[in-house]
């Protein structure tokens, strides 16, 4: 390989091609904007069965330096993938998913696929697509809950699913498209993620409910860094990734609009390969150089977005908060527990709300109390749903994959980011739901093996910083068959060990002593007494000298 030099009225230009032994040859002017100029040849790739890079060092296995090819329909750019290939999927629910390009992957009916994505489809949308067509062999994401069918497939033997916590994929796949092999990350200590306990494959014989678990996640090995404990985890590469972008430049320079960004950049870099539906395709320089998210140099090919955008769930502000004179018994709790919780938010404070309850806090805010709502798929300055269904815009959506608003002064970004603040300890409180606490601050919240099997999603990195981000937890007191969900130690896998600070329910209020371990009561809700309170409960606890009344 040699250089050309050509020598231009705006300079000197290098391109590298195979020319004769000759180190340096030097052309004239228009010969050189000529080459500049040239059409590129049509790139060539190919695909191991393996999802690790190929470490063969041939060139027919890396990103190619020229420019995108543009097809004119998805069905041709995905004409040459084949059978057992790793995809990188794009997409935060329904948001941002590359639909164009999944028709087309269905409709060539690959099979065997290992795909990565942080969910799996919804109803018969995103990959919801490959998985009821039999396509996916293995899934790895961070939250399969919404896509019933994969996970009955899981439950019965017909695939493998290897959760992982949600920072950890992206993290996993930025450290892919850097050249980092491996790195150590706090998310996952002391849970089934360490230890490698988490169902990976199900035997596909015997009474569903039953069936005895034939493969495992792999156990992480650990080091400890300052005192504490850490897990490493191992880069994710892939061999095809597919994204959608709303605009995309003829040198392959992407922009996503507000929250679909979420994996794109990321899935990007670690690929052999990236396929990009556009919206909208544009002449050079019709994108500023600093509002491009994605630089073209991780564009392979380029088709129209031609399939429709989805709404998995699709809310609207519905004008106030409910009114607890008409609410049911269930809304009266969930508004008891949302008001108490409202409290933890201090004024100034950066706040991440799980879904469910957490989302009602912000409703119930003191006067003159303000806060910036963190929602883990790229948003700071999270505001209200929309005012009605004609403003919901599927771009814009929050963690439990709901149609939202952004408040003035708001900020999106990429996955990677929002777990960078997570991680990093830049959040103030996190409220989250609970299957089980414990009296030490152990949090259970996304399995129940065997039965069910959604995944942790972002909450193991949410709680994996817990002395510079606070951990509340609201949930009923009591399961629906009346067992209590505070207890001495769980018996569901953890989402953390000694994470929560703060318990609150609608019958009172705990504090939890997470250096010594230990529940001191220290609220009561109105009607409430303590033996009440004792009765329900399956851990011991101290009742404050100053017992409080919940309001």
């Amino acid at each position: 390989m040699y250089s050309i030099r050509c020598r231009a009225a705006a300079g000197r230009y290098t391109r590298h091609l195979r020319v004769s032994p000759t180190p340096y040859t030097t052309l004239s002017q228009p010969a050189c904007i000529a080459l500049l100029r040239s059409a590129p040849q049509k790139r060539q790739f190919s695909f191991t069965q393996s999802p690790q890079r190929s470490t063969s060092g041939s060139s027919s296995s890396s990103k190619s330096s020229r420019r995108p090819e543009f097809f004119p329909t998805a069905t041709a750019a995905v004409s040459d993938l084949h059978n057992g290939i790793t995809i990188l999927s794009q997409g935060f629910g329904l948001c941002g998913v590359p639909e164009t390009l999944l028709d087309a992957i269905r409709t060539r009916d690959l099979r065997d696929l290992t795909v990565v994505s942080n969910n799996a489809g919804a109803r018969d949308c995103g990959l919801a697509k490959l998985s009821e067509n039999g396509q996916i062999a293995k899934m790895i994401g961070s939250f399969i809950g919404t896509n019933k069918n994969m996970v009955k497939a899981f439950l019965e033997g017909r695939m493998s699913v290897e959760l992982c916590p949600q920072g950890t994929i992206v993290e996993r796949l930025r450290a892919a498209g850097a050249g980092i092999p491996a790195f150590y990350t706090r998310t996952g200590v002391n849970t089934h993620v360490q230890t490698g306990e988490i169902p990976a494959r199900y035997d596909a014989q015997g009474k569903a409910g039953e069936r005895a678990v034939v493969e495992f996640g792999r156990p992480r090995e650990t080091r400890v860094f300052e005192g504490q404990m850490f897990l490493m985890e191992h880069a994710l590469h892939g061999d095809v990734a597919i994204l959608r972008a709303w605009k995309v430049d003829k040198a392959g320079n992407c922009v996503f609009r507000s929250t679909t960004r979420n994996y794109a950049t990321v899935m990007a870099k670690a690929a052999k390969m990236t396929i990009v539906e556009a919206e909208q395709v544009v002449e050079l320089g019709e994108i500023d150089p600093d509002q491009v998210h994605l630089p073209g140099i991780f564009v392979d090919r380029v088709v129209p977005a031609t399939s429709d955008k989805h709404i998995e769930i699709l809310k609207v502000d519905q004008g106030g908060n409910a009114d607890e004179a008409t609410a049911s018994e269930d809304e009266i709790k969930r508004i008891r527990i949302a008001k108490r919780a409202a409290k933890e938010l201090k004024d100034g404070s950066y706040v991440n709300l799980g879904v469910g309850i957490p989302t009602l806090a912000p409703s119930y805010l003191p006067e003159g109390t303000h806060v910036t709502l963190h929602s883990e798929n790229g948003i700071l300055g999270m505001g209200p749903y929309p005012a009605s269904k004609a403003e919901a815009d599927p771009d814009t959506v929050n963690a439990g994959k709901e149609t939202v608003t952004l408040i003035k002064g708001a900020s999106v970004f990429d996955t990677a980011d929002s777990f960078a603040m997570i991680r990093g300890g830049h959040i103030d409180v996190s409220i989250l739901g609970a299957l089980q606490v414990s009296a030490s601050g152990d949090l259970a919240n996304y399995m129940v093996p065997g039965k069910v099997f959604n995944g942790m999603g972002g909450a193991m990195d949410l709680v994996s910083n817990p002395d510079e981000t606070k951990v509340v937890v609201t949930t009923y007191h009591t399961d629906k068959n009346g067992k209590s969900k505070v207890v001495e130690q769980c018996d569901l896998p953890l989402t953390g060990r000694n994470v929560v600070s703060t318990i609150i329910t609608e019958l009172c209020v705990f504090e939890v002593d997470r250096g010594r371990g230990g529940l001191t009561l220290t609220e009561l809700a109105e009607g409430v007494d303590v033996e009440t309170v004792k009765q329900k409960t399956d851990a011991a606890f101290a009742i404050a000298p100053e017992l409080q009344t919940m309001s």
